[in-house]
């Protein structure tokens, strides 16, 4: 265990008082809750009596009675503590010891009490008797105020995300993202069920890594000896049950990708995908729309949402635009009917990077994604795309070069992605064959296996499909105007946590500045910081020591950096 500070110690041994004195800390028995504080305000009366549990915060002792706030999962109602209502014989050390000297921000309290309004109009609880609930033996890292201003708040994103507990308690506002959160994966599940879709779920552990191109975990089965894949999509499993003969199905599938981690990407995201038997790609667009206007109702009460600096309108319909269009508006570029050294050669006129290890159709999606996925802030779908950008999408009925594929951009990222899903099992093994070889040849994104019992599925013959896939992740950032994906996951795949290290003052100001910028001049971090040359070489070597900032020596000079 780290060193316990004042603070926790303190606590410490007040947990030990009440345990002397026969209060249990921890109490195992039910406790009979009838109110939370929104029904309190919502359906207040005077005089009448009330249960109510929370977290205690604010306490204010004045003497013989206090005020202070609890805190549930509805909100906060204020608490008004009386000595003499809580004590009324003779004995005051439910008041006096325990209330005043043995409780602590945090703690979670039961209370028995009557409704009334205070002298400035506040409705409040007057306590008749309380029950300790759950002794909090670390202290809440509750914001401070002063003079209007706020101070010490709990604003660090690395430790809200680490301790995601704390920060719902006192950022109350990070809870509303996850209520949204739900109400949308409602909306969305309402509407499938209403179409008359039917929810399922596939297979997370997978013999073969299939329906997406992306770098899985692999995992081991001992009693199998086999290796196991984490599912990075569930697509192939769903147009199975396809084959099986249901008409739609959807799932809400977490899935697992092996790759890197920024704002917009997680190890473990959730998607949506759905699959409609019957339905081609233009169906899914007008669905799609309808869908997502649906959702942004339900979730903020309006079409509308805010994103940066931007106004996104969720209204049906959006425009369509084909990827060639495209391209040609905004790099004056035609791909139609060029050849894979053509595009190569126009990427690099461009100024796009290319490698000889990107085929056709990778180099498109390079050339789209650098200078026209970005454009795009009204939702807007991008449709028809390259035969070879889509291995397990319909050849266009109008252009054998074409697939019958459309994405829908939003503020320059891609939310959704949609085919006429490919039922030819000759034409999909060919397509699985060229994704092998493009992965001998070096192409990261393209898939390294063929899923034989899919292709056996197809050949049991499955109707005309479409399908869709929806990134619920950074759909919930668009509606709740986040951008991180931190934001809206509870609990966000984390680098292991660096052992807590005591610094001096000067060390923990100076890191503060770093944080801000993760790399400065290094004259500048000592300009800023306002220390003399001495404390200065003094601060510089502690962080450096403790291996939380680092010196490098470049060709514009030196640059500290926050490792």
């Amino acid at each position: 265990m780290s060193q316990l500070s004042e603070q926790e110690l303190v606590r410490r041994e007040k947990l030990a008082k009440l345990r002397e004195m026969g209060i249990n800390p921890f109490p195992a028995d039910l406790y009979p809750v009838n109110h939370t504080s929104k029904q309190v305000k919502a359906e207040f009366e005077e005089g009448k009596k009330v249960i109510i549990a929370g977290r205690l915060m604010l306490i204010k002792v004045q003497g013989k009675a206090s005020f202070a706030q609890l805190q549930d999962a509805e909100g906060k109602i204020q608490v008004y503590f009386n000595r003499d209502e809580i004590c009324p014989g003779e004995d005051k050390t439910k008041y006096n010891e325990v209330f005043k000297k043995l409780l602590d921000f945090g703690d979670f309290v039961g209370i028995e009490g009557i409704l009334f309004t205070t002298q400035v109009g506040e409705k409040t609880v007057k306590v008749k008797d309380f029950t300790l609930l759950s002794k909090a033996l670390k202290p809440l890292p509750l914001p401070k105020e002063k003079d209007g201003k706020i101070y010490d708040a709990f604003t660090d994103p690395e430790q809200r995300y680490r301790q995601r507990y704390a920060d719902l308690v006192v950022n109350p506002h990070v809870k509303n993202v996850f209520v949204k959160r739900t109400k949308l994966f409602n909306a969305m599940r309402n509407f499938f069920n209403d179409a008359g879709y039917f929810e399922v779920e596939t297979p997370i552990l997978q013999p073969i890594p299939g329906g997406a191109a992306a770098r899985p975990f692999v995992t081991h089965h001992n009693a199998l000896d086999v290796p196991l894949y984490m599912r990075i999509a569930n697509e192939l499993y769903l147009k199975r049950l396809i084959v099986g003969g249901f008409d739609g199905v959807y799932e809400f599938s977490k899935n697992f990708r092996n790759e890197g981690m920024d704002r917009t990407h997680n190890p473990e995201f959730t998607a949506m995908e759905i699959y409609v038997a019957y339905k081609d790609y233009n169906w899914m667009m007008a669905f799609c729309e309808r869908l997502l206007e649906h959702c942004a109702v339900a979730v903020n009460g309006t079409t509308k949402a805010t994103f940066g600096n931007h106004e996104i309108d969720f209204k049906a319909p959006y425009a369509r635009v084909t990827m060639a269009d495209s391209i040609k508006h905004f790099t004056g570029f035609d791909i139609t009917g060029k050849t894979e050294s053509e595009i190569r050669q126009a990427a690099k006129d461009l100024g796009v990077e290319v490698d000889d290890t990107m085929g056709k159709g990778k180099l498109i999606d390079e050339i789209f994604g650098e200078k026209c996925e970005g454009n795009y802030i009204q939702p807007t779908f991008i449709t028809d795309y390259p035969k070879e950008m889509s291995p397990l999408c319909k050849e266009h009925r109008d252009n054998p070069e074409l697939t019958e594929r459309f994405e829908l951009m939003v503020c320059g990222k891609e939310i959704a992605n949609a085919y006429s899903e490919l039922n030819d099992p000759i034409d999909q093994r060919e397509r699985f064959e060229h994704q092998l070889k493009l992965a001998a040849k070096g192409d990261d994104e393209a898939t390294e296996f063929i899923d034989h019992d899919f292709l056996r599925a197809l050949e049991y013959g499955m109707p005309p499909t479409s399908g869709m896939g929806i990134g619920m992740d950074r759909l919930i950032m668009f509606l709740t105007n986040n951008q991180s994906i931190q934001e809206v996951l509870f609990f966000p795949q984390m680098r292991p946590e660096k052992k807590a290290v005591a610094l001096s003052d000067d060390g923990k100001a100076v890191l503060e500045i770093l944080k801000k910028a993760e790399t400065l001049d290094l004259n500048d971090l000592k300009t800023q910081s306002g220390l003399s040359n001495k404390k200065w070489d003094k601060t510089i070597k502690e962080l450096t020591k403790n291996k939380l900032a680092k010196v490098e020596k470049t060709d514009d000079g030196l640059f500290v950096e926050l490792v």
